[in-house]
């Protein structure tokens, strides 16, 4: 299997000649979410080279992204976050949130201790500020046998509107009262403390750079970092290490709810493997596109993804495919897109 880092830099770097050879080629434009920047790096150069569709995306965040989207600048949306009603009663003709792959927000540290354990509680407490030090007797407790140092902690967030922010304030919300009564959830939430970084790769950078800082990224930008990442005790009790599987099955453990309109969180999802802070990420399109050429690409650009080829991709990337028995549903709501 390739490493994240060839496929992501040769998609990346690629992506710099993306249509060089036909200035005339069929484009769609996107922004939003980092969560799933490196799989959709990897598609849209995949899908140049094999359809000529020029398909750029600003990765700015999915807060960014959903303005965009209302306000009609992009032919598509990327979020890792739910649009709320009142945002799409602002774009006209309606938005789907077609789910594409499915991943794991890992809390990642700056720490010479490569296998650390964080439940619950104390993750909570850690990221309301409770918790100032690695060597605190709570993290101790449930890491016996590990020599904690007296390190201070340095809690990094992101700075923008995100969808791994809600995906993670979601499930702070979940578990914790306090949490959910003082912070709350969203794309963007004022943190107890901390420091802000600009997307997955500007929180992944603090993490890196400051030494007993811990944060929240996606588990691909913790991976090509090189970043330790604790495991999570899950709803069943056990502590689960972020990877595909255990975002498989987050999945599993919630599918039997799945809404007509896919707009669901999966964090703290039942199951004895599943992953606590796993989180689907959505393409949003129109249900009409007024420029037929470009819903007629958006559709089949979607079935494409929807495909085990670039399916496989995903799972290279470290993100969870999406299992069969959703993707016939999502291919039959890509059918009503109109144009």
């Amino acid at each position: 299997m390739k490493s994240i880092r060839k496929i992501l830099s040769g998609a990346l770097i690629a992506a710099t000649f993306l249509g060089a050879g036909s200035a005339q080629a069929l484009g769609l434009n996107g922004a939003g979410a980092t969560f799933p920047y490196p799989i959709y790096s990897k598609w849209f150069y995949e899908y140049n080279q094999s359809k000529g569709v020029q398909i750029n995306y600003q990765s700015i965040g999915s807060g960014g992204g959903i303005r965009q989207v209302i306000a009609g600048t992009v032919d598509f949306g990327g979020s890792d976050g739910i649009m709320q009603a009142e945002q799409i009663q602002q774009v006209k003709g309606g938005i789907f949130h077609i789910p594409t792959v499915a991943g794991a927000v890992v809390v990642a540290y700056n720490l010479d201790v490569p296998k650390l354990k964080l439940s619950p509680d104390v993750l909570t407490a850690i990221f309301m500020g409770q918790i100032t030090k690695w060597n605190d007797s709570a993290i101790a407790e449930i890491n016996s046998g590990i020599d904690l140092p007296d390190t201070n902690i340095t809690v990094a967030h992101r700075s923008d509107g995100s969808g791994t922010t809600n995906i993670f304030t979601n499930y702070l919300t979940k578990i914790s009262a306090k949490w959910a009564s003082q912070v709350g959830q969203g794309t963007s939430v004022k943190f107890p403390k901390g420091v802000g970084g600009k997307g997955n790769e500007g929180v992944a950078g603090l993490i890196k750079q400051i030494p007993g800082c811990v944060g929240y990224v996606e588990l691909a930008y913790a991976i090509k970092n090189n970043l330790n990442f604790a495991s999570i005790k899950n709803r069943a009790g056990n502590y689960i290490t972020p990877s595909e599987e255990a975002t498989t099955a987050a999945m599993d453990g919630a599918l039997s709810k799945m809404p007509p309109d896919f707009a669901m969180m999966i964090t703290n999802a039942a199951g004895a493997n599943s992953y606590p802070i796993s989180g689907f990420t959505w393409l949003l399109v129109n249900q009409t596109y007024n420029d037929a050429a470009k819903g007629q690409a958006m559709v089949e650009f979607l079935n494409w993804a929807m495909g085990s080829e670039a399916q496989r991709m995903a799972e290279e990337l470290h993100y969870a495919p999406l299992p069969s028995s959703l993707i016939k549903k999502i291919k039959a709501k890509i059918a009503t897109i109109k144009y």
